[in-house]
């Protein structure tokens, strides 16, 4: 009996293989660098694995948010944009620790 059901289930990228270029960054050439034919080939791959984390990115986060980290240019500015967003800076963490603790004494008491 042929199923009536055609749902397709969407493949879950394999995201492991593009983290480092995310944590690290595609490491750009300075300017005026002159690179090898080998250094211009691995620049060109790294690009390639951070347009597609840009792209499993972008596919991951909502629409108001995609908004703000539309003009970022590589993976790691959209991962640093948003991890201080909604982790804060160190001060800003401090700041919200702070509160928790006066939060918790108060409610101890």
């Amino acid at each position: 009996m042929a199923s009536e059901n055609n749902f397709v289930q969407a493949a879950i990228p394999y995201f492991d293989e593009y983290w480092p270029i995310v944590e690290d960054d595609i490491g750009v050439p300075v300017e005026g660098e002159v690179l090898t034919n080998a250094q211009k080939a691995e620049f060109k791959a790294r690009k390639m694995k951070d347009l597609k984390a840009k792209n499993y990115l972008f596919q991951a986060i909502e629409r108001p948010i995609m908004e703000t980290i539309f003009c970022k240019e590589t993976s790691k500015d959209i991962w640093d944009s948003m991890k201080n967003k909604y982790q804060g800076t160190t001060k800003v963490k401090r700041a919200q620790l702070q509160a928790l603790r006066r939060n918790f004494k108060t409610l101890r008491r």
